[in-house]
């Protein structure tokens, strides 16, 4: 019996080398959170530093969860897990009506356990919802996906600081352009293993150009300590407070909505389509490793859309490979000097990496556009409306600016309103008050559970 690329297990520098480029594309994004939200908490250097390295090993634990999974939890896809930045607005507003602040944490990792085991209980429930993605709806999602990271992609290809004098100067930029033309040249003219690994080349050759420019920061290895474990409750037992509660609750519902986008995204590429035995099982990965994860002082996890760009363009579908990356996410939570490596990588040159993964994601939904049937009026109409409600967020920030900031939660994610506008619109269009058609599966009468949309 042939192995599907999912389950194949590659040689192991392969699977090291890949591994980590999962890595490199995605610790940007896991950092960036605790980074912030221990700001807003008033942490000393030592303690953001130990913050940060317990978001690296709960990643990393809760990738395992997703990629190799027990029982019914796990996708058992190639999906990197880490703290999701929708829960970043709300936890600083946590700390921030925290009147003694070393209790803003525990507030934070009460309201993520909570949150978390509810997630899971309602993950069979929430899966159920895939019948109301045929691939109108997926191609949609999809590109919105990619969409709304390459405006992450283009912040970092600035600077690290945007408060900076030469914050977007000629030589951040160009950095970010010969990152992206070093990965284009390498995909373009390369073959078998180079090509494969041409984001981690560009990442490498990148830093190493930044040097002469002194964009390069040296110092996060120079300080970190070679051995450090993420005690449980390092900051204090959990307190459990029902506003703080239901904030999260209401992160944990976008959260879900996104992970159900992603692994159908995923699925597609992969071609594997995600049933709604598949997502439920996901969504409990996602839950699970976010009810676990303030035990060991991480927050809230969720799929990272970004490395889908990087199975899009690599090819590379191993549920193996990710999960290696796990590993190296936890070896840099128990060793800070490990995570600090990752670290010098200066931002512009992940912009420039960025720009091909996130519109690879991007790409991959037009893709599955093509095969919508967009000959029709109805389809076009669907598209058309989710898109530009979902783009909302990314080109008018401040466009949901009157209304409460716990709606703000779902408004503020172009991923989520262009979501839920996609599937609304598809049950107005094709399931509501006519019969259900079914037109090469352009449709929403046929579930994507029977109808692979591969």
């Amino acid at each position: 019996m042939t192995t599907h690329p999912v389950d194949e297990k590659l040689p192991a520098l392969k699977m090291a080398t890949t591994g980590l480029q999962h890595v490199a594309a995605m610790y940007a994004g896991v950092v960036a959170p605790p980074l912030i939200v221990g700001a807003a908490v008033g942490l000393s250097g030592t303690e953001l530093t130990f913050l940060t390295g317990a978001c690296l090993f709960t990643a990393g634990l809760a990738t395992f969860l997703q990629t190799l999974g027990i029982w019914k939890i796990g996708a058992r896809l190639p999906f990197v897990n880490g703290v999701t930045f929708a829960g970043v607005a709300p936890m600083t507003a946590i700390a921030a009506s925290t009147k003694d602040k070393s209790d803003a944490l525990p507030v934070i990792f009460g309201a993520v356990i909570v949150a978390g085991l509810l997630g899971f209980l309602a993950a069979p429930f929430f899966s159920k919802a895939v019948r109301f993605f045929p691939p109108v709806v997926t191609g949609t999602v999809i590109t919105l996906i990619g969409v709304s990271l390459l405006p992450v992609a283009f912040g970092w290809a600035q600077g690290p600081d945007p408060s900076a004098h030469d914050y977007g100067s000629r030589t951040y930029l160009g950095l970010a352009a010969v990152t992206l033309v070093v990965v284009l040249v390498l995909r373009r003219f390369t073959r078998g293993f180079v090509k494969q690994i041409a984001v981690l080349l560009g990442l490498l050759i990148g830093t190493l150009l930044a040097i002469p420019f002194g964009a390069t920061d040296f110092s996060p290895v120079a300080d970190a300590d070679v051995i450090g474990f993420p005690s449980p409750f390092h900051f204090g037992a959990p307190q459990f407070q029902v506003a703080a509660i239901i904030s999260m609750c209401v992160v944990m519902v976008v959260s879900m909505t996104e992970s159900t986008a992603d692994m159908l995204a995923l699925g597609e590429i992969v071609d594997r389509p995600a049933d709604e035995r598949t997502i439920a099982a996901g969504l409990r990965a996602d839950t699970l490793g976010s009810a676990l994860s303030p035990l060991f002082n991480g927050f809230m996890c969720s799929a990272f859309a970004q490395n889908i760009g990087l199975v899009a363009m690599t090819r590379i579908r191993s549920r193996y490979v990710v999960a290696t990356g796990g590993g190296f996410l936890v070896l840099m939570g128990l060793c800070p000097m490990a995570a600090s490596l990752i670290a010098v990588v200066p931002r512009p040159v992940l912009g420039g990496a960025g720009v091909v993964l996130f519109g690879s994601v991007a790409a991959s939904g037009i893709q599955t556009l093509v095969k919508a049937g967009l000959d029709r009026d109805d389809n076009i109409l669907i598209v058309a409306v989710s898109l530009a409600v979902g783009i909302i967020p990314i080109t008018a920030p401040d466009f949901y600016h009157a209304f409460p900031q716990t709606v703000r939660i779902v408004l503020d994610s172009g991923i989520s309103t262009g979501c839920v506008a996609a599937v609304a619109l598809n049950l107005v269009f094709h399931h509501l008050g006519r019969a259900r058609e079914q037109v090469g599966g352009t449709t929403g009468a046929v579930p994507v559970a029977r109808q692979p949309i591969s």
